[in-house]
């Protein structure tokens, strides 16, 4: 039996896309979450929705890289078949400044850097053929317009420790938060590609890696630390213009859309690709830039303190 790993699974985008494999009897489901309680509770749902037993949640807190690193290490215990990940947990703050346990600004750590190092130290554990698969967003392209400012990419010691950066001092709280995250989500693209490049350099194309944008999906958790004002528009409103508004999308439909990444085998070898919904699209102009991809792997290795026997690349 098959095994996929879905980061955030107890709810929303990563709940849907759960439900959607569990229907492949072939697949087992480990939902990777910070909150155990909600995991279980998603479990049982999971298992009488779908009929099935091969599904169960594992403790993963990706603000915590001492956790992603027992996480690795139980699953290694395991010897299970490794064929997917889905790197879909992701998080969003407007009202407040708030830090990972390891010190690093939470949108960054968690979004970013907690899955950088969860790839790396799974990598080995991979059972060929398999698939990654980034959840990014269109709020990582500045050439659209998605209501949220420009990612702002620059040294990820900055991105790390954003009060240390001199030209945010006279951003509103609510600002930085929403740049952290469309940051965020450019260097979850250009991870991915530069993932993908290592990969096909050490002949690995059997693993694929590729990204996927959801689009504007209100109700999911995204909006945790919103307004309650805007958290009910967020969760009572806008879930009613996705029947009308193309560019708004609903929780099942993009849950459907990211499970297709995992399962459909016209994909198997589709590598470093970026899809919108079910359709393949170009990502923005930066997120091609090999030169920032090198510059955000090698920091990423160093913030995270990646040692040589935790990942099947040679470090730099």
């Amino acid at each position: 039996m098959k095994t996929v790993i879905i980061t955030g699974g107890n709810s929303g985008l990563g709940y849907a896309c759960a439900r959607e494999i569990a229907r492949d009897r072939n697949w087992h489901i480990i939902l990777a979450c910070r909150n155990s309680q909600r995991a279980n509770e998603a479990v049982t749902n999971l298992k009488d929705t779908a009929k099935s037993n091969s599904i169960e949640a594992i403790n993963l807190d990706l603000a915590n890289m001492a956790s992603i690193r027992s996480f690795a290490a139980e699953l290694s215990s395991r010897h299970l078949s490794l064929n997917a990940i889905v790197c879909n947990a992701g998080v969003q703050f407007v009202r407040s400044q708030t830090f990972t346990k390891d010190g690093f600004d939470t949108t960054f750590g968690v979004n970013h850097l907690g899955h950088f190092l969860l790839i790396n130290l799974l990598l080995p554990q991979l059972s060929t053929p398999a698939r990654i698969i980034f959840v990014s967003s269109d709020t990582h392209d500045s050439s659209k317009t998605t209501g949220m400012p420009a990612p702002y990419f620059r040294d990820s010691q900055l991105m790390a420790y954003p009060y240390r950066d001199p030209t945010l001092k006279n951003k509103s709280i609510g600002e930085l938060g929403r740049i952290a995250y469309t940051t965020s989500k450019l260097c979850n693209i250009l991870c991915a590609y530069e993932l993908s490049h290592r990969l096909q350099q050490q002949n690995l194309s059997s693993i694929t890696v590729n990204v996927f944008n959801p689009g504007l999906m209100p109700g999911s958790g995204l909006a945790g630390d919103y307004t309650t004002a805007a958290k009910f528009v967020w969760h009572n409103i806008l879930p009613i213009f996705a029947r009308f508004v193309p560019q708004i999308n609903t929780i099942d439909n993009a849950g459907q859309a990211l499970a297709r990444l995992v399962l459909a085998p016209e994909l198997d070898k589709t590598t470093g690709k970026y899809f919108s919904g079910l359709k393949m699209v170009d990502s923005s102009q930066d997120s091609y830039d090999r030169a920032k991809a090198r510059q955000l792997w090698q920091s990423s290795v160093e913030l995270t303190q990646l040692k040589p026997e935790e990942t099947i690349f040679e470090l730099d």
